[in-house]
């Protein structure tokens, strides 16, 4: 059995992401939120807090072993599953958490991505989307194997976003709010430029 490229890096380095995820959405109680591509846990940190009935999943068994162990309250809210065939019922929750999850896989699979978003989501319901912008100082480097899509040698593919191409990827939804968030991250002394592409975007009504 081939083992997934994320399964294999969460063996072989463990916990991958410091730090707590900021700026989570301000949700009213009891709503189901899904975090997809949950990984180690730096999303859950903040979520697990809220007063939401948060289910989480990710494609590696190793990253969702982690999460299960930080946060055991959520006990089997908290899954191994491939985002691109999501095992839930239509219409099941009320905002999905898509966090540096989509630039990920290759643009067919965005596209299976969305539209599954889209299928769990009850109409109303609102998709928080992050991922790398084109601007930021990682694009471009590894192997292209798409349009703004490179491989790096541990086999883990990155995509970089720009803010129309978001708008496309969600066209089903009204979009909320797409804006490019820009930082400066200082390494060895020189600052570097790191950018992501930061959405809100709300399910129109059907199905």
């Amino acid at each position: 059995m081939t083992i997934d490229p994320w399964d294999q890096d969460y063996r072989r380095r463990g916990r991958r992401w410091g730090g707590v995820t900021e700026q989570l959405p301000d949700l009213p109680a009891g709503v189901a939120v899904l975090e997809i591509g949950c990984g180690d846990g730096k999303t859950l940190a903040a979520a697990a807090d809220r007063p939401w009935v948060t289910t989480a999943l990710d494609i590696a068994p190793s990253a969702v072993g982690m999460s299960r162990t930080r946060f055991p309250a959520l006990g089997a809210r908290m899954l191994v599953a491939d985002a691109r065939t999501l095992p839930f019922r239509d219409c099941c929750f009320d905002a999905v958490l898509l966090v540096h999850i989509a630039g990920h896989l290759l643009a067919a699979d965005r596209f299976r991505l969305a539209a599954e978003v889209s299928r769990v989501l009850r109409p109303g319901g609102l998709l928080f989307f992050r991922g790398f912008s084109v601007e930021d100082m990682r694009a471009g480097k590894g192997h292209a194997v798409e349009e703004r899509t490179y491989q790096r040698g541990d086999g883990i593919v990155n995509h970089y976003f720009t803010e129309e191409e978001a708008g496309d990827l969600f066209c089903t939804f009204r979009p909320v709010a797409v804006r490019t968030h820009r930082w400066r991250m200082r390494i060895r002394g020189c600052d570097h430029p790191r950018a992501e592409i930061e959405a809100v975007f709300e399910k129109q009504g059907g199905r």
